[in-house]
């Protein structure tokens, strides 16, 4: 479950100071973005996919967009993150 999930990262997390966690489960590490600009951590995860069927070619398209704010005194610097 999701709970499970983010008590079991939470619990491997060498720091205290999470902001957030973004699942971005069904995405390759390729397919997802990370940025940290003007006081911002900006998550962007983009998945397209296309195949055949009898009918025609299928195409699949799938995105997540997340917009935080660092807390009042984060240099941006100080960011980290990981998949």
């Amino acid at each position: 479950s999701i709970q499970r999930r983010l008590n079991r990262v939470l619990g491997s997390s060498r720091d205290d100071k999470l902001l957030a966690l973004v699942d971005v489960e069904g995405f390759v590490p390729e397919e997802v973005t990370v940025t940290v600009k003007d006081g911002k951590v900006k998550v962007l995860a983009e998945h397209e996919e296309e195949r055949t069927t009898t009918r025609g070619k299928v195409y699949n398209y799938k995105n997540i967009q997340k917009e935080i704010s660092l807390p009042p005194g984060v240099s941006e610097d100080e960011v980290t993150y990981s998949l």
